[in-house]
């Protein structure tokens, strides 16, 4: 793939004067000012990216790291140097051309410090150590079928991981000659490294956290047809139950709002802060939205970062951020 030439800008907190800033927040109800300040400003760090996905922070070094699936490429940013190409190839190792998004996905950091990455283009979980180089796949199949291309992903406090495998990495999607499996599941890999699918029947699994006591996981779907985020009981030996309609975004779309409910993540007190319709959407516990943080792109993905109150946004050809006056679960 012929990269693209970056028109990177770098901005940082202390440099007000010459900060870049874009969107609005849109407040539905008086408790969206419990996360987030009247005044605070979507901060636009960097652009040029083709899509921005799978912002993850590195708290041993101080630095966000988030994918750009068409190029193939992970980067990096940080305060002082702004953004650096961090790994390339970063999701696929194959033949060019492959599909329009060969590289990697949802980036998370386990509970040993690697970097685990859902690689589209090879159609794996990988871990890699970020001392030193190495990619070791996690899985890449399930009852002798390659996954379709692994989208986002997360673990629990003992070491469970769960991810989503829809088509959008596939070349044509889930029309492609490659694709081996039938359904676009959500899947567990337990600690011995064993996989099962524990969700079967989403026409496009996508985004998924867990809530703070991990005894929800929460999984969207960007099907424009059924925008939903599901909500599944986990149970004691990692299974989950049937699942419910958590939040319901048929109405968003009918107003005109752009996007798709895509990533996710969890404040500590259990509120939800989901790319959707409109850019981040804030959904209290009880699946009442609050409000949303308004973009002005389709948002990708979100993540917690610094000491764990600002938020970064991953939003087509950009990254954002913004302060909230919330900590994100797991800082």
């Amino acid at each position: 793939m012929k990269k693209l030439t970056l028109l990177l800008l770098s901005i940082g907190l202390g440099c007000s004067a010459q900060q870049k800033t874009t969107g609005k927040l849109i407040a539905l109800d008086d408790a969206f000012y419990d996360y987030l300040d009247k005044e605070a400003k979507i901060e636009v760090l960097a652009e040029g990216f083709i899509w921005s996905e799978g912002p993850v922070w590195v708290k041993e070094g101080g630095f966000l790291l988030f994918s750009d699936a068409p190029q193939n490429t992970i980067f990096k940013w940080d305060e002082k140097e702004g953004i650096t190409q961090f790994l390339e190839p970063a999701g696929y190792t194959g033949i060019l051309p492959y599909s329009r998004e060969p590289g990697s996905n949802g980036l998370i950091i386990n509970n040993e410090g690697e970097l685990v990455a859902c690689e589209h283009g090879d159609r794996r979980i990988s871990r890699m150590p970020l001392s030193y180089g190495g990619k070791v796949t996690v899985a890449d199949s399930w009852n002798g079928k390659r996954f379709n291309s692994p989208n986002d992903i997360v673990q629990t406090s003992n070491g469970i991981y769960y991810f989503t495998d829809p088509p959008y990495g596939l070349p044509e999607q889930e029309n492609s000659e490659t694709r081996e499996m039938d359904a676009f599941g959500v899947f567990k890999i337990d600690t011995e490294g064993k996989v099962d699918m524990v969700v079967g029947n989403l026409s496009r699994p996508n985004g998924l956290a867990l809530s703070p006591d991990e005894k929800i996981l929460y999984v969207n779907q960007s099907d424009g047809n059924a925008p939903y985020i599901m909500a599944y009981n986990v149970q004691n030996d990692g299974s989950l139950d049937e699942g419910t309609i958590f939040f319901d975004a048929t109405e968003l779309r009918k107003e005109g709002l752009v996007g798709s409910l895509d990533g996710l993540k969890v404040a500590k007190d259990g509120t939800i802060f989901s790319t959707g319709p409109g850019g981040v959407l804030l959904i209290s516990s009880e699946g009442k939205l609050l409000g949303r943080i308004e973009t002005g792109q389709r948002t990708a993905n979100c993540a917690w970062g610094n000491n764990g109150s600002v938020l970064y946004m991953t939003a087509h050809n950009f990254l954002m951020r913004i302060q909230t006056k919330t900590m994100g679960n797991g800082f």
